[in-house]
């Protein structure tokens, strides 16, 4: 970056961020989200090095397991797998233990260091949970593969099982801010959900807590909520586009712009610096070809392959691109 030209404000998250090895505080935040367009791609510049300083220059790649599609109870409106709105996803049971290790198998010959099993419940019940924890067991035996599950709100009795079954990380996204939620989901609270995260914490475990940018929120919602993620001090923050999904309540919703995506996605890492910041759902079709400038804009992870219930690009396009940028995979 040229000093002479470069905006104050990136001036100053810089000496704060990489000199002072401080998190961006909600004024800053507030003001790179508001940055002019011309000064964004100093925005994305600064958070590459911050990523480069903090966590190196390897990339970590998860896949996502889909261990049960939808006849979820919840009414999360950007979700597919929702039993309450009618979309294109035929519920399916949960997978067998050897369906859980052969996509496990499958995650790690495709060079993946993170396997995630994802269930859409509420929580999970006790038959479930035993299984879950039965096939983690089973692909921790086999594997060298990070375990990490996203099974709804969890209590204390869940998450002793996960802990004693070798669990390594759990998901649960915030999703938005705490104004905005009420607009998302009615079916449970959001302190229902920080309550579980700060209960994952509790345990020991890593805390992957991240949630969907474009769902109609505001500029201050998206403050709010990256504050709230500096609260809780997640291990990785997966950063979602809505890709609005038809049947749905946000199904007619437009997708966002690509330099708002980049932009969110360098205040993500300005904001929590230490984390792994993984790019997620909707990135395919809110970046298209900007995918590469995405992968310098802050983010040291990705997800590989297809998401939840939406395609992804290929294995090969993704390995191409980080070739490009002279990443490191992680194992």
């Amino acid at each position: 970056m040229n000093e002479t030209e470069i905006h104050p404000l990136l001036r100053a998250a810089r000496e704060r961020v990489l000199e002072r090895r401080l998190p961006a505080d909600r004024t800053m935040l507030e003001g790179l989200l508001r940055l002019p367009e011309h000064d964004v791609p100093d925005l994305l510049a600064l958070a590459d090095e911050v990523r480069a300083a903090y966590c190196g220059n390897g990339i970590a790649l998860e896949v996502l397991f889909n261990a049960k599609r939808g006849g979820c109870s919840e009414d999360c409106a950007f979700c597919s797998q929702s039993a309450r709105y009618a979309t294109d996803v035929e519920p399916q049971a949960p997978a067998t233990v050897e369906g859980f290790l052969e996509a496990a198998r499958a995650a790690h010959a495709r060079g993946a260091g993170e396997f995630c099993i994802v269930v859409a419940v509420r929580g999970p019940s006790l038959r479930l949970l035993e299984r879950v924890c039965e096939a983690v067991r089973a692909i921790k035996a086999e594997l060298a593969l990070v375990v990490a599950v996203s099974l709804g709100i969890l209590r204390d009795e869940h998450l002793r099982a996960l802990v004693a079954a070798g669990v390594d990380k759990v998901n649960h996204n915030l999703e938005t801010s705490r104004r905005y939620f009420p607009a998302i989901c009615t079916t449970h609270t959001y302190d229902e959900r920080r309550e579980t995260c700060l209960l994952v914490k509790r345990y020991g475990l890593q805390l992957c807590c991240g949630g969907i940018i474009g769902m109609g929120e505001t500029l201050e919602d998206r403050v709010d909520f990256l504050c709230e993620l500096q609260d809780l001090e997640p291990d990785e923050v997966p950063v979602n586009f809505l890709n609005p999904r038809p049947g749905t309540p946000l199904g007619d919703r437009s997708v966002m712009e690509p330099i708002e995506a980049l932009r969110f996605v360098a205040a993500t890492r300005l904001a929590l610096p230490r984390a792994l910041v993984r790019f997620a759902g909707g990135r395919e079709i809110t970046l298209q070809g900007l995918q590469d400038l995405g992968m310098r804009s802050g983010a040291s992870g990705l997800v590989l392959g297809d998401y939840l219930t939406t395609a992804g690009r290929s294995d090969a396009e993704d390995y191409a691109m980080l070739n490009r940028l002279g990443f490191e995979v992680l194992a």
